[in-house]
């Protein structure tokens, strides 16, 4: 007999559906598929209800967490779509799942958009704690140096001023290798433009703080975790590799307790919200095709480009409308398994005692 309960069994098949689902490959490169098998063995069950699962155990009402987002690309030298969409839905997502209260961290080119877009995540934006800790559905907005050698002294100033968070998520975040320089996709040196948030996280990952990352590269803060996987298999990773002085590959030196990667960063924090909505039981967590669409378009309209520079609501060269799809997708994939719970009990007792899944080692 197998050791899997029913709700053992139901939580690993919608996580794996919700794992499939954010590692679509549409441009059939399989870079996703290349980072899954690393990211899935290290994790040893599906990535988004694992993710889902730790921020359940560390956040608690009136928790601050912050959530670190910004790449700078060229050649316009502009923040990208992907990381912001799905930092501002894990913030709408940690509110309305515990009572917490998000906080942004960003590059300045990066500002414009989180004011606008909290609209759409339906909270009010402030710049300082107090307000962040006085009022209700609020989140905040921390502003990150480029320069490093301003980065020391701000990670005390926040750390005196804001204190630690119950959790640490990066999404499509900037992460310096271990010869402290930053790249972009294809191996080129962008270290002057990206904000030096990593040396934060690192730092409060040294606090004790719970760290997250979700990336769909390597060179994303927190991708070190799975670091010689990437640099075996994915272009530019390896040392002598990148398209800059220093040699030493884009793979990202930092690493995360929680790791999750995917197609594109924003599909998995979409990924980890309907998560989150299927293990609380609150469809309210999980964002609408509809609300992707609007923040989507918010994010182009303030300034935010596709990867290929591209000023319209497009993400990694996907167009809103595949996107909400995907999202619709996941949706769907939480909405029948409560409404069966009962009705297929006797076909779940039956398959767990011919236990495939214990067997196989599938967790």
């Amino acid at each position: 007999m197998s050791a899997f309960t029913q709700e053992d069994l139901t939580n690993l098949n919608i996580g794996q559906n919700l794992d499939n689902l954010m590692n679509l490959d549409p441009r059939g490169y399989g870079v996703c598929r290349i980072l899954y098998k690393a990211s899935r063995d290290y994790t040893g069950k599906p990535l988004s209800i694992n993710f889902a699962e730790q921020l359940i155990k560390v956040v608690e009402k009136d928790d601050l967490v912050f959530i670190i987002v910004g790449f700078v690309l060229l050649p316009h030298k502009k923040a990208e779509m992907d990381g912001i969409n799905g930092a501002m839905i894990l913030a709408r997502a940690i509110y309305r799942a515990f009572g917490a209260k998000p906080v942004i961290v960003c590059p300045e080119d990066n500002l414009v958009a989180v004011e606008n877009m909290a609209y759409d995540a339906g909270l009010h934006l402030y710049k300082n704690v107090e307000d962040v800790k006085k009022y209700p559905i609020s989140m905040g907005v921390i502003t990150f140096t480029k320069n490093i050698k301003e980065a020391a002294k701000q990670i005390v100033d926040i750390k005196s001023t804001w204190g630690l968070p119950a959790a640490l998520i990066a999404i499509e975040a900037p992460g310096a290798n271990e010869k402290g320089v930053y790249h972009n996709a294809t191996g080129l040196d962008m270290t002057e433009y990206e904000a030096k948030a990593d040396l934060m996280f690192k730092y409060f990952a040294e606090c004790g703080v719970k760290t997250f990352a979700i990336g769909d590269l390597g060179n994303e803060m927190g991708m070190g975790t799975i670091k010689s996987h990437i640099e075996k298999y994915i272009p530019y990773a390896r040392a002598n590799a990148c398209r800059c002085e220093c040699k030493g590959g884009i793979v990202a030196d930092s690493a995360a307790d929680v790791i999750l990667t995917a197609t594109v960063s924003d599909w998995g924090a979409y990924a980890v919200t309907v998560a989150l909505a299927f293990l609380l039981g609150n469809d309210a967590i999980a964002p609408t095709p509809e609300l992707i669409e609007r923040i989507m378009i918010t994010a182009s309209r303030s300034g935010m480009v596709d990867m290929y520079g591209d000023l319209i609501p497009s993400v990694d060269g996907f167009d809103k409308s595949i996107v909400c799809a995907i999202v619709a997708l996941m949706r769907e994939c939480i909405a029948y398994a409560p409404k069966l719970k009962n009705t297929c009990a006797t076909w779940f007792e039956k398959t767990l005692e011919l236990d495939f899944f214990g067997e196989n080692k599938i967790y």
